[in-house]
C-alpha cells in the first residue's frame, strides 16, 4: 500500500509540474467537441463528456501500465 501512495503522490507532482509550466498548450482540454456548454444571462452550464472520457482512457492506461509494472 505504501509504494501505491508513493507512486500516485510522484504522479501528482509531475501533474502539477505539467500543469504549471504547460498550461498555456493545455487549453484545448475541454474545448474538444462533444463537451457541452450552454450560456444563458443568468446561468452557466459546463458539462465536459468528451474531456472526462479521454481523461478515463488515460488514467486506465497510466493505471493498467503501473500494475504491470509494480508486479
Amino acid at each position: 500500500m505504501g509504494k501505491i501512495i508513493i507512486y500516485v503522490g510522484c504522479f501528482l507532482i509531475f501533474l502539477g509540474f505539467l500543469i504549471h509550466y504547460f498550461g498555456d498548450h493545455l487549453k484545448w482540454f475541454g474545448n474538444l467537441p462533444g463537451d457541452v456548454k450552454i450560456a444563458n444571462k443568468n446561468i452557466n452550464i459546463f458539462i465536459p463528456f468528451t474531456s472526462m472520457i479521454l481523461l478515463s482512457i488515460l488514467l486506465t492506461v497510466i493505471i493498467n501500465f503501473l500494475k504491470k509494472v509494480l508486479k
